[in-house]
């Protein structure tokens, strides 16, 4: 079966949601294609950083927004071996509405994008569809194939955009090839009960002996990164081992660990962190992760994905109202996201550099002194690390026709 449509998402992720949501509101045609069931999974992306939650308010969101269970975050930082914390980033003080990260279940947010798009007659939203390849007409993408139920079928479009994430199909089929970055660990996630009377609005990573982790507050659990030495294979050591290892590294949660019954409670992520040098040909768009996979240092992933896809509905609105969008509309998106992702992609590397791989080689326990005694004597240097984490270098705003009163709660 062949359809037709305007425009074409693979990837029903935040870059594609929210592309989808904004275009239908622009009066576009656009059919976003989900290979899952429903947005239940577990172990992605969580923080939703100030920079959105601005975007939210503009949908008309932030009040149901606000309604999810989530924890908020004010400030990141490291704790030094006299027992300090040096405050790399201090969210208080950007000069916005909600000054925190929240710490909210992706599914949930995305469910609420979704609801949202689907109240827009030009919006379809096709879950358990998976693209299966690209459909090609006189040398440009013009739509895509689909696997569903066992059925297959296509889809005709201007222009298709794929925000299938890092390790995108649509990419590969287009031949576009990111350039790879070094990055020296890979991340073993999990989760461990948190009692009610333990709280806290601060990122703090541990750091001891070569191991490093994130513990993350959930409004009921902990969601925990453990970093490793990439290519470390921590299922051979099994799962004794690795409880014992994330109690000393962790001693607050050595009542806990015993939680982590086998090492399937424990998920794998092959970090990568890459950037496409061009995120188009004719007819196809890549975004997020599948433009520029980042590294979960600062959780900026879900953010950045965010404003790739306002800018990219803000661009190609118009241009998919009057029909094709042409490849010089295409590149517009990637020069003007390109300084902002190169900006935090530098912030995350340096960090690699200076703390994650001094710490997993065994020089230190925390940043180098030099960076500690520099954020010592100038406090105000933790806008810097807070602006580039939280808004970017270039916060994306709803464009006038994507903009809505606020929505209230239904209680």
């Amino acid at each position: 079966m062949t359809e037709r449509t305007s425009c074409v998402v693979i990837g029903g992720g935040p870059a594609g949601m929210v592309t989808g949501l904004l275009l239908a509101r622009a009066g576009v045609e656009v059919t976003v294609l989900e290979k899952h069931a429903d947005f239940l999974r577990d172990f992605r992306g969580d923080t939703v950083h100030p920079s959105t939650l601005t975007l939210l308010d503009e949908l008309g969101l932030g009040e149901k927004f606000h309604a999810l269970p989530h924890s908020e975050l004010h400030s990141a930082g490291f704790p030094q071996e006299n027992g300090e914390m040096m405050k790399l980033a201090d969210f208080t003080r950007l000069k916005v509405a909600h000054p925190y990260i929240a710490m909210v279940p992706q599914w949930d947010f995305l469910d609420l994008l979704a609801e949202s798009a689907r109240k827009e007659p030009t919006f379809v939203q096709r879950m358990e569809t998976e693209c299966t390849g690209l459909v090609r007409e006189q040398g440009r993408v013009a739509g895509v194939t689909y696997r569903t139920s066992g059925e297959t079928g296509e889809i005709r479009a201007d222009l298709v955009i794929a925000a299938d994430g890092r390790w995108s199909l649509a990419r590969r089929e287009a031949g576009l090839v990111p350039r790879e970055y070094d990055c020296p660990f890979d991340v073993w996630w999990f989760r461990l009960s948190r009692g009610d009377a333990e709280a806290g609005n601060m990122l703090m990573p541990k750091m001891r002996d070569r191991r490093f982790a994130v513990p993350l507050p959930r409004p009921d659990f902990y969601q925990v990164a453990y970093l490793a030495p990439k290519g470390d294979d921590l299922r051979k050591q099994g799962i004794e081992a690795f409880r014992e290892n994330v109690a000393q590294i962790c001693p607050e949660f050595t009542d806990r660990v015993h939680e982590l019954a086998t090492m399937d409670d424990v998920k794998f992520l092959d970090v990568r962190l890459n950037l496409l040098r061009r995120w188009h040909v004719d007819g196809l768009l890549c975004l997020g992760d599948a433009a520029h996979a980042m590294s979960p240092i600062g959780g900026v992933g879900i953010n950045l994905a965010v404003q790739d896809a306002v800018a990219a509905a803000t661009l190609l609105a118009e241009p998919l109202r009057r029909g094709r969008p042409t490849e010089a509309d295409l590149a517009k998106v990637r020069s003007r996201r390109l300084a902002p992702t190169l900006m935090v992609q530098g912030l995350q590397r340096l960090l690699h550099r200076t703390v994650v791989r001094g710490v997993m080689n065994g020089k230190r326990n925390g940043p180098p002194a030099p960076l500690i005694k520099a954020f010592a004597r100038f406090p105000r240097l933790s806008y810097v690390p807070a602006r580039l984490l939280g808004l970017g270098l270039r916060p994306e705003h709803a464009p006038a026709f994507a903009r809505r009163a606020m929505e209230p709660v239904q209680r």
